[in-house]
């Protein structure tokens, strides 16, 4: 079987998403252990964007001719750095987000209806979390000076999708409405979250978590019963378009040729 006849896989499915989204000449920010958002930026670098700059963990590159995209493990593995056309100190960009990316990509362990997303930890006090996750990570900077960003979990169910985070470490639209303006917050906020279930965007006026779109063999209900709040519902939720053979031909060839995103369920 050709390679590009195999079944899509969710994961699959959302980094073709994501990669839609990124326009050519763009600079995007990479992370290097969120495996669908780095597949992502990096085909939309292959496919449609040679004039990209990609910002690989501490190096700026342009990837758009080498024949294969090798995996590495972290912010820090040292390999990826044979590829850069220059590097920056990671921790002199923290208050200038804006000057080096057009738009990044995060995960949370919590995020609430207007996509204020939490990645310090679950649970009412600091000093005893349920569960501690990685920090901030930069991310207060980031979600509040790059144009736009996009949210990103591998799980969707009620414990990520709260009505209210209990941290929270990437702001979003705030409490809706104006609120970042009110704020002076130079950046756009989150465009979307894309989930194993579905795409949520964010309602123009009151900037409240929107369905977007629907993957493959997931109905409203499947969301609305998997999501700690209630979204808002469009009359007709479409489904999430599928990758073009050309599409996948270089994410399995040139991006992801370990499989990565193949090793979940595929998509329907």
């Amino acid at each position: 079987m050709n390679a590009t006849e195999r079944p899509c896989t969710i994961d699959e499915l959302n980094a073709v998403f994501l990669s839609r989204q990124i326009a050519d000449g763009e600079r995007a920010l990479v992370g290097a252990n969120v495996p669908v958002p780095r597949a992502g930026v990096l085909l939309a670098h292959l496919h449609h964007g040679p004039n990209m700059i990609v910002m690989l963990a501490h190096t700026r590159t342009n990837l758009y001719d080498e024949p294969v995209l090798p995996d590495f493990a972290s912010l820090t593995d040292w390999r990826q750095s044979r590829w850069a056309e220059s590097q920056y100190i990671h921790y002199e960009v923290f208050d200038a987000f804006d000057k080096i990316t057009d738009l990044f990509a995060v995960g949370a362990l919590q995020i609430d209806p207007y996509g204020n997303a939490n990645l310090i930890g679950v649970g009412d006090d600091y000093r005893q979390l349920k569960f501690r996750g990685p920090g901030a990570v930069g991310t207060p900077s980031a979600a509040t000076s790059i144009g736009r960003y996009y949210l990103y979990v591998a799980s969707h169910d009620r414990r990520i999708f709260v009505e209210r985070c209990d941290f929270v470490s990437t702001f979003g639209w705030g409490e809706g409405g104006d609120h970042r303006k009110r704020l002076g917050f130079p950046g756009g906020g989150p465009r979307f979250c894309i989930t194993p279930l579905c795409i949520f965007d964010f309602e123009e006026q009151s900037k409240r978590m929107r369905l977007h779109s629907l993957h493959p063999g997931v109905s409203v209900d499947d969301v609305l019963r998997n999501t700690g709040f209630e979204p808002i519902v469009p009359a007709h939720v479409p489904q999430t378009e599928p990758p073009t053979e050309e599409e996948l031909r270089l994410l399995r060839g040139r991006v992801d040729p370990g499989g990565i995103l193949r090793r979940r369920e595929r998509a329907g």
